[in-house]
């Protein structure tokens, strides 16, 4: 098995997507699918299922994913300590969702390219479940999570900051300006993100406490925190961010 076979394979692995890994990669899509082709004759067995334009890994490439990567892991250590340097190297995937992506990390990130120039740094957005079941896997090295719970099980996880919890609304919308409870809200037009975003779901577990049984709360959703920002005019809504 030659080395940047598994690196190509193990990339596929880890974004599940050939356009993606030849990005990442910076090869062509074909050279990644003939590498990972050319892995798959060698071992004499299929690495993945392909299921139109999506494809998952088999269970021999379940197998096959962790040698893979301690294979990479150990030549990257090897070349390390051949260099005489402890500079730190190699591929350091981070999971984190949208919101910290687009507000809080972009000064960490540049700063950490700039101190590890070697380390190449991959981000993943995902929401708190997956992130943390990534970690658990190995997919993830690091996580950055934005919840109530600060302790989970198989994880080491560490406080950095407090983020408030902030509601926002037009300047010409009723509560702007004005001392606001929960109870006002109930009934109110509010926009929000996806379900399993956990400020949303803080945001909705202390709304559907003071919610009349057969009042059920309901949100305008979107999949992105960038659109209700984009709407010209969301003089009829509030929407729940971080702060």
């Amino acid at each position: 098995m030659q080395l940047r076979l598994l690196v190509t394979f193990e990339k596929v692995a880890t974004v599940l997507s050939l356009t993606q890994a030849a990005a990442e990669l910076r090869y062509a899509q074909s050279s990644v699918t003939a590498q990972v082709r050319a892995l798959e004759s060698s071992l004499d067995t299929e690495l993945f299922d392909r299921l139109g334009s999506r494809i998952r890994l088999t269970e021999a490439g379940e197998r096959l994913l962790p040698y893979a990567r301690q294979i990479i892991e150990l030549t990257e250590e090897a070349r390390t300590a051949v260099a005489g340097t402890e500079e730190p190297s190699g591929t350091l995937t981070v999971g984190t969702m949208e919101s910290l992506t687009s507000y809080r990390l972009p000064p960490l990130l540049e700063f950490f390219h700039h101190r590890y120039p070697k380390v190449r740094l991959s981000l993943r957005t995902t929401i708190g479940d997956e992130t943390r079941q990534a970690l658990r896997q190995g997919t993830y090295d690091v996580g950055f999570l934005m919840e109530e719970e600060t302790e989970h099980t198989g994880l080491e996880s560490e406080v950095l900051a407090v983020e408030p919890l902030a509601l926002v609304a037009s300047p010409g919308h009723p509560p702007a300006g004005k001392p606001v409870a929960t109870a006002d809200l109930v009934g109110k037009s509010l926009l929000a993100t996806e379900p399993g975003c956990a400020y949303r779901d803080l945001f909705e577990r202390e709304l559907k406490s003071v919610s009349p049984a057969d009042s059920p709360v309901d949100f305008m959703q979107f999949g992105t925190i960038e659109a209700p920002s984009a709407r010209r005019r969301p003089a009829s809504g509030s929407r729940c961010c971080p702060r």
